[in-house]
């Protein structure tokens, strides 16, 4: 009987234990799983983090283009070209250049030209309506010359730059064969602070 007893406690006292460990073991399992999904968050929610933070652009390795030394001089040729287009518009909207500052940008060939031109419109009753349409560009530029040099190349657009009848407003007819589109090559030159257009040699080619 005194060993009877005695064993039943041990059982129940050994069932006792397994529980206490299996009970253990499921908290151990449980913490260590919280633990796991904790941590796939974190490790998810930095990888979000780092996903939705924009990429730091590294610095270019190319130099970076050198300025143009003769950029100032550049746009003051080009700047008095379209000052002789704006006086020389205005002649032959005119037909008369003496209204005008044209001899202030042009001479030489450019100026004798214009003047030839305005004076077959004067005898023809004749004047020029609208503007040309230019797209020029310093494509030589001798700056060490006693007198400064420059070479400019233009795109002209003459369509919409047309001639009508003075006192009628009708419109005159252009030449056959006529190109409205053209390449010109102007000479310049800079006569103490001022470039003045000397000659503009209009090409027989599209632009």
């Amino acid at each position: 009987m005194t060993a009877r007893s005695s064993a039943r406690p041990t059982a129940r006292h050994g069932r006792k234990t397994r529980i206490a460990r299996y009970g253990a073991l499921t908290i151990a399992i449980g913490v260590a799983l919280s633990v796991t999904s904790c941590s796939g968050d974190d490790k998810e929610s930095e990888e979000s983090k780092q996903s939705s933070t924009p990429a730091s652009t590294p610095e270019s390795s190319k130099p970076s283009a050198p300025s143009d030394p003769q950029a100032a001089d550049k746009r003051d040729v080009l700047a008095a070209y379209r000052d002789y287009w704006n006086e020389q518009v205005k002649a032959y909207s005119k037909a008369n250049i003496d209204a005008t500052d044209l001899d202030k940008y042009a001479s030489a060939d450019a100026l004798g030209r214009a003047r030839s031109d305005v004076l077959s419109l004067q005898k023809a009753g004749v004047v020029a309506k609208g503007a040309p349409v230019n797209d020029p560009e310093v494509t030589e530029l001798d700056m060490d010359r006693k007198v400064p040099r420059a070479t400019v190349t233009d795109c002209l657009d003459v369509s919409k730059w047309t001639r009508v009848k003075k006192k009628t407003g009708d419109t005159v007819a252009s030449p056959k064969g006529q190109l409205k589109k053209y390449t010109a090559t102007i000479k310049t030159e800079k006569w103490g602070k001022q470039w003045m257009i000397l000659k503009v040699t209009p090409k027989p080619r599209s632009c």
